[in-house]
């Protein structure tokens, strides 16, 4: 892992997330960027938000929920394990922690709070700065060992196996079921269910999902197989690329555009460039 690299570049909704009639689901944890709107609430394992972050809705994390300031939530806070939130933040609802909670100046959780470990009034640090900060300080004395083992430990779950992939919601993003909007490349995972429309630098939507919205960006559209698109497929410069059995319900329009064995739009195909259609596997390689 290279510790210099800002993980918050791009959107990134792994494999199997829902977005459910109230909540985004998804089996890791959930990171969101500063300044970025929900408007869902969140399920996951841990959930991390940067300064001025708003939900419209329940926060349940299994894991630790770290908010930093100014974040605005508009429903409750359930905890799993530890809570850290920063100065100014508001919950509407109540706030439940099962283990600790590190709370900071003025903020206001409209129906109460309990937790069942210590409670600490301060201002925690941000998130991200705390983690960066703690590794820097880990490598600078030379202790890359143990540097190392934290990484791991924050990519493993308490049996050892591999966590689960993080929703990763870049800065400055909207995200509602009606539009997904980031100026960042997004990248969704197979097996996903979303609804709203997909504005993004480039998009990357993996097989077998359903997306019930259309997709648009300035860069390549490439869709998985067996994917469905309940809307129309749009890029400014750059190529589409429609794998095996996908389906586009609506319209396609971009430069090049490449059609994979059984792959099939609804609507009309605009293309400046050229339109390739595989017949076969073969075709593919």
């Amino acid at each position: 892992m290279a510790f210099s690299t800002d993980p918050l570049t791009e959107l990134v909704v792994p494999a199997g997330t829902e977005a459910q009639e109230r909540d985004l689901v998804t089996d890791g944890d959930v990171l969101v960027g500063s300044r970025s709107t929900v408007e869902f609430g969140v399920r996951g394992q841990n959930v991390l938000a940067g300064e001025g972050v708003r939900f419209d809705g329940d926060i349940e994390a299994e894991g630790d929920c770290r908010l930093d300031m100014w974040c605005d939530v508009d429903g409750n806070v359930l905890v799993g394990e530890d809570a850290y939130l920063g100065e100014r933040v508001h919950v509407a609802g109540e706030l439940k922690v099962a283990g600790d909670l590190d709370i900071g100046d003025d903020v206001d959780v409209e129906e109460g709070f309990e937790a069942n470990g210590w409670i600490v009034i301060r201002n925690p640090m941000p998130t991200i700065v705390f983690l960066f900060v703690y590794l820097k300080h880990l490598l600078l004395i030379g202790e890359d060992d143990t540097a190392q083992a934290l990484v791991s430990e924050l990519l493993e779950d308490e049996d050892d196996e591999p966590a689960a992939d993080p929703l990763v919601i870049p800065r400055n993003a909207t995200v509602s079921d009606d539009v997904w909007r980031v100026s960042t490349p997004a990248t969704i995972g197979a097996d996903c269910r979303l609804y709203g429309n997909v504005r993004a630098e480039t998009i990357d939507v993996g097989s077998e999902c359903n997306v019930f919205g259309s997709l648009r960006a300035r860069g390549d559209v490439t869709v998985g197989s067996g994917t469905r698109i309940h809307g129309d497929v749009t890029t400014r410069d750059g190529s589409v690329t429609l794998a095996e059995n996908a389906r586009v319900l609506g319209d396609v329009s971009c430069e090049d555009l490449e059609l994979g064995p059984g792959a099939e739009v609804d609507g009309t195909m605009r293309a400046s460039g050229e339109i390739t259609m595989q017949t076969t596997e073969r075709d593919l390689e």
